[in-house]
């Protein structure tokens, strides 16, 4: 089983497994450097329901966000490594500053965000409302940061 999916086909696999009447979980991020706070996240938010699809930054929308510096790991490189992880069912790439367009698309019934975000600031969490999902926050592992890493990393090799 193929799980990268481009967006049109990932949306006709969702619309399946709802009608079979699964539970969709969906989170979304950059997951630039894959640490144990990411790890331990995608197990958690993968218990919520029967499919966890994960919406992947491409180096474009974190370039954005993050800056010229990163992505330090190229897109298709973290495509590979997500999809790797058991609790991940389905990852697709998507280019827009936000998710809401795939997450519009995809309809799922949890939409899944990290501690580092209040529930009233989660794109896309009145869209999933207003079809009778729920948004859940699962707390963050302190110190479990791609940031956090790359800060180690230059405080040991940059003195």
């Amino acid at each position: 089983m193929n799980k990268v999916l481009d967006r049109e086909t990932l949306q006709s696999v969702v619309e399946n497994l709802h009608r079979q009447g699964k539970k969709v979980v969906f989170t979304n991020g950059c997951f630039d450097i894959l640490h144990v706070g990411h790890v331990r996240y995608l197990h958690q938010a993968g218990k919520l329901g029967d499919v966890l699809v994960v919406g992947l930054n491409t180096d474009a929308s974190v370039r954005n966000l993050k800056g010229d510096k990163r992505p330090l790991i190229p897109q298709d490189e973290r495509v590979d490594v997500l999809a790797a992880l058991e609790a991940v069912h389905y990852v697709t790439l998507f280019d827009e500053p936000t998710p809401l367009a795939l997450i519009t698309a995809l309809r799922p019934d949890i939409l899944v965000k990290g501690g580092d975000w209040k529930k009233e600031e989660v794109v896309g969490r009145d869209e999933v409302r207003s079809w009778g999902g729920k948004v859940v926050i699962i707390p963050e592992i302190e110190g479990a940061s791609t940031t956090h890493i790359v800060e180690k990393i230059r405080s040991l090799y940059l003195k």
